[in-house]
């Protein structure tokens, strides 16, 4: 069964995905991460001390900082957000599994990402990663789950995702992506991805698009 970080690793990049399972690597939560994703439980210490907030590993002022999150408390269910029924449980599907970094009242649920949020929404492979955590999710608790939260931490971004139709349709193709690797996939035109992957030394610098490993299989 695949995992949740395996599908968004498929939509990133096939060939990396490849090369992390011959690796082993089967941790769902890099190490490095932990420091920045803590932020995820720490909103309302962070908005009331102005102490802590200044020694947080955060990438804007403290200023817009505690200005987003206080965007997000004003748009979003936000006692539901920092008090989750569970945090960092297992969930598995009939497709998928993985851990759900917050479990919230509904259910739904809410993943954590440490990188820079984009200027709207979430990335593909985020997104891919949101529905394979709703739809386990739904399965276990024979439930429809429509809409997730994306956390970005260290920015101080947080947007609700809805499970719509074309995410679907890319959660399936993650899917079948991941099914097919099982011999690493033909290199293509090197990404920007590429200089900070674990892989790269072993990999080369190229990569095979979702698309075509799609039409191979």
């Amino acid at each position: 069964m695949h995992t949740f970080r395996d599908l968004e690793t498929a939509v990133y990049c096939p060939r990396k995905l490849y090369y992390r399972r011959r690796a082993g690597d089967t941790s769902a939560v890099p190490d490095g991460d932990r420091p920045c994703r803590e932020l995820a439980f720490e909103y309302e210490r962070l908005l009331a001390n102005t102490d802590h907030l200044r020694e947080a590993p955060i990438v804007p002022t403290p200023t817009q900082y505690r200005s987003r999150l206080g965007r997000a408390k004003a748009r979003l269910n936000w006692q539901r957000l920092v008090d989750p029924v569970e945090h960092e449980v297992v969930v598995t599907g009939r497709e998928c599994c993985g851990i759900v970094d917050k479990l919230l009242a509904g259910p739904t649920v809410s993943l954590v990402f440490t990188g820079r949020p984009p200027a709207v929404g979430v990335r593909a492979s985020q997104s891919v990663r949101l529905v394979a955590a709703a739809m386990a999710l739904a399965h276990e608790y024979e439930t429809t789950v429509d809409t997730t939260v994306a956390e970005y931490p260290a920015y101080g971004v947080i947007r609700p995702v809805d499970i719509t139709p074309p995410r679907r349709a890319a959660y399936h193709e993650a899917l079948a992506v991941a099914d097919a690797v099982d011999g690493p996939p033909s290199r293509t035109q090197a990404g920007s991805k590429c200089k900070a992957c674990a892989y790269s030394g072993r990999c080369g610098v190229r990569t095979r698009s979702l698309t075509s490993l799609l039409d191979r299989s």
